[in-house]
């Protein structure tokens, strides 16, 4: 990326009426997916909680819109503790920490499905970039922070670019033109390339140039 490139204030696109509608299809869509998911993630949370330790929900401090943090919802995949072990936040294809329940929910991004709770709290929306955790924000460039300007999403730009196998200066990089051009078309364009690569089990495993360094 170009100097000129790094340096350059984001225009983070202003559109009133798209964000109304936006957040009302959010409060449909994660409110069906919870009715229909409901009972799927009970039994989730049953087969976690029969194989390891620990609560099944595991909740987790990120930060939001407007640097606000908030604890993100997810179903446990990990031993208890697993992120005082081994990679630490990152996570490897094979990684050991990784329960059997875990590979499985892993595989079609089901342990993400609590994370429709905090999109009907108003902490997230069903696509935008992905909340991240406070140690990275606190790395962030000041045209990286335009990032934060708009709600984090399940799933987002950078998400169907790759999500987890991309360096993360790019990951951001994916986000900040999601954040300059964000329209209700290309939020239903990212929902369907969600739907083929969650199927596919892409780009789960941080691999070789993925991670969270900058």
């Amino acid at each position: 990326m170009s100097a000129a490139i790094a340096d350059a204030p984001v225009r983070v696109r202003r559109a009133p009426v798209y964000e109304a509608t936006k957040r009302g299809l959010d409060l449909v869509l994660a409110g069906l997916a919870l009715l229909v998911t409901g009972v799927p993630i009970l039994v989730a949370m049953a087969a976690i909680r029969l194989e390891t330790s620990g609560h099944p929900i595991y909740r987790q401090r990120r930060v939001g819109r407007g640097e606000r943090p908030f604890d993100v919802y997810k179903l446990r995949t990990m031993v208890h503790g697993a992120e005082h072990m081994g990679a630490g936040m990152a996570v490897d294809e094979g990684d050991p920490r990784i329960t059997r329940v875990g590979t499985l929910l892993r595989r079609f991004s089901l342990d993400e499905l609590p994370n429709l709770v905090n999109v009907l709290q108003g902490q997230m929306s069903i696509v935008g970039p992905r909340p991240t955790i406070p140690v990275q924000v606190a790395q962030y460039s000041e045209r990286q922070r335009g990032r934060l300007a708009v709600k984090p999403g399940i799933t987002g730009w950078a998400q169907v670019h790759g999500r987890a196998s991309l360096p993360w200066s790019e990951r951001i990089e994916l986000d900040l033109w999601y954040v300059e051009h964000r329209s209700l078309r290309l939020d239903l364009r990212i929902l369907a390339r969600t739907a083929r690569l969650v199927l596919g089990g892409h780009g789960l495993y941080k691999g070789e140039t993925g991670g969270w360094g900058r």
